[in-house]
């Protein structure tokens, strides 16, 4: 059996009132146990908590993981082109050009990588649903979601590529063609 006792301030600092007034009606009632709403909910839904914050974890890695991915792709294709890069230099290309070229590439990339993970998350949005649990008042095809994690992995791309590109645009023309 529970009793629930509602309070306007601290619930803890009722429980030998509340207590008192269950022994004088009854002396033989243990009262034990006695916790907060919150800590009932928070108790309830721990399994579900801990493995939404392990997902944000792997989440957060695989971002990690994927960054330094692509910081990895678009900096040896900065090494491998830097002949080119040299000559478009001294044929008149600006160094902003070379840098719009560079991250250009890296959007590239990341719009193809958005293309296929966003079609493949459409199509394995019933797969999506079955977690509906852990996702507290968001649908498996909420676009306003799609749209959010879009933007943060465009600008993760972006972030990664943005070394490289400035190593591109401190490229010494006569030095890059010299290079082999």
């Amino acid at each position: 059996m529970s009793l629930l006792v509602r309070t306007e301030r601290n619930p803890l600092d009722w429980v030998s009132a509340v207590r008192s007034q269950v022994w004088s009606v009854d002396k033989g009632q243990p009262v034990w146990n006695v916790r907060t709403m919150d800590d009932v909910v928070a108790e309830t839904f721990s399994q579900e908590s801990s493995l939404a914050k392990l997902l944000g974890i792997f989440a957060a890695m695989a971002l990690m993981l994927s960054s330094v991915g692509v910081y990895g792709v678009i900096s040896f294709s900065v090494a491998q082109r830097m002949q080119e890069i040299g000559l478009r230099m001294t044929l008149g290309a600006e160094r902003q050009d070379v840098f719009r070229m560079v991250i250009g590439q890296g959007l590239w990339l990341a719009l193809v990588g958005l293309a296929i993970g966003a079609g493949s998350a459409l199509i394995l949005t019933r797969v999506l649903s079955s977690f509906s649990h852990l996702l507290y008042g968001v649908g498996a095809g909420d676009p306003l979601t799609f749209a959010g994690v879009s933007v943060v992995l465009t600008a993760v791309v972006v972030l990664a590529c943005y070394v490289p590109a400035r190593r591109a645009m401190q490229v010494d023309p006569m030095v890059a063609l010299r290079y082999e």
